[in-house]
């Protein structure tokens, strides 16, 4: 008598991210949403230096912020106890009526700054719950395997959002004035909603990873869950030392040098492209790699040679110099900033990542502010010069920090 073998089916691999359906949904959707945010923010502007005074539309342009910060850590709560799904799609729905419902106003009539000041609440408060639900979503629509790919893909779409956004919200505003421009953010924002609701959701694994343990639903265990992480602990601070060493030169150090060295706007344009390319270019390698071998010294050696071009940048008395050394801090921050991300993403187990996400925005959202004041007045004071140096010393302390933190040096992608 011949006994056989019970038949096994054998789980199909997964599809590459960039050929999966079910991402390239949720990537559309993303990017909808990214570039009507970009629309936003050029209408709102606009809107607000047309209603009043250049105070008060800085204010208006501020108001958000307070919101964002203060409710980041509940929203990544939220995020991890409703599923991020559902409060992505909630976040744009509350996003398009309330855009829609100011161009509405500005179609009938000259509203003022009330209503702006009050939709800079809105998006202060409904970003608190967007931002850590989008950096949970990923793991719920694609297998861990592809975390990283999608990383590179975000990064994309991020890019594109930037290069696109602000165009269009201009056009907008020539053509139809704010109402236009905020009827295109509201629409941009709606699209997202059926792509959303068309996304395959995976169910999330039951173990606690390194812990061992289940996860908690409360702030504490996501915190704890980072604390106690060799991984993730040690990547929070390498996260915003950076942030903090590198925006405040890009944004503010670096409008006060393109007028030292009289390169004008349209010279300060072209050192944010040669940025902007090398940026996307980081974000095309990890997107079509799929992984990076020896991620956690890739992210501080690219952290430490990042930190010397951005102390370069503050030297080079030509143009044309500037945009090559700005294509290299692309390149490499855009390199250790999708690698920080998916290292987030494939280390941080998919039940605490709406926290963790929270963790990480609250610090480039909380602490980066702040330094764009101080980085115009150190500049007041000092010149150019030192203060570059001096973030590019913070960036390269993330840098060393992530050398000398073994598990974060010796951390890989999934292979």
């Amino acid at each position: 008598m011949t006994v056989t073998a019970p038949l096994t089916r054998t789980p199909a691999p997964e599809k590459p991210a960039h050929r999966d359906g079910n991402v390239l949904r949720w990537l559309g959707a993303y990017g909808a949403s990214m570039i009507g945010d970009n629309i936003y923010y050029v209408a709102l502007s606009w809107a607000a230096v047309q209603s009043g005074s250049p105070s008060q539309a800085g204010l208006v342009m501020a108001v958000s912020a307070a919101p964002r910060a203060l409710l980041m850590l509940g929203g990544g709560v939220i995020a991890d106890r409703l599923g991020p799904r559902r409060i992505v799609m909630a976040a744009d729905a509350v996003r398009s009526v309330a855009v829609l419902g100011v161009a509405g106003l500005f179609l009938a009539t000259r509203p003022g700054l009330w209503p702006l000041t009050v939709l800079g609440l809105v998006f202060g408060i409904v970003d608190a719950l967007f931002l850590p639900a989008v950096g949970a979503l990923p793991a719920r629509v694609t297998g861990r395997d592809q975390l990283a790919r999608v990383q590179g893909l975000r990064g994309l779409a991020v890019r594109l959002a930037n290069v696109v956004g602000a165009p269009l919200g201009g056009l907008g505003v020539a053509l139809g004035g704010p109402a236009a421009a905020f009827g295109a953010a509201g629409l941009l924002f709606a699209i997202s909603l059926p792509l959303l609701m068309s996304l395959r959701i995976r169910d999330l694994p039951d173990d606690g990873g390194e812990s061992g343990a289940p996860a908690g639903n409360g702030l504490a265990d996501g915190l704890r869950h980072i604390r106690r992480h060799s991984v993730l602990a040690p990547l929070v601070v390498v996260i915003a030392l950076s942030d903090l060493g590198f925006v405040g030169p890009l944004n503010v150090g670096l409008t006060l040098l393109a007028d030292q060295r009289g390169w004008g706007a349209s010279g300060m344009g072209s050192v944010l492209a040669g940025f902007g390319v090398g940026a996307g270019a980081a974000s095309l390698l990890l997107a079509v790699r799929g992984r990076v071998p020896r991620a956690g010294l890739v992210l501080a050696v690219t952290m430490g040679g990042g930190a010397v071009a951005i102390g370069a940048l503050a030297v080079v008395p030509r143009l044309a110099a500037a945009v090559a050394v700005a294509l290299v801090i692309g390149l490499l921050a855009g390199l250790s900033g999708a690698l920080c991300g998916a290292l987030t993403q494939t280390h941080a187990e998919p039940a605490y990542l709406g926290r963790v996400t929270a963790v990480t925005s609250l610090s480039s959202l909380g602490l980066v502010p702040l330094t764009m004041p101080l980085t115009g007045a150190a500049v007041g004071l000092w010149g150019t010069g030192p203060v570059f140096v001096a973030s590019a010393a913070i960036c390269a302390l993330a840098g060393v920090y992530g050398l000398c933190r073994t598990p974060l040096r010796r951390a890989e992608l999934p292979a």
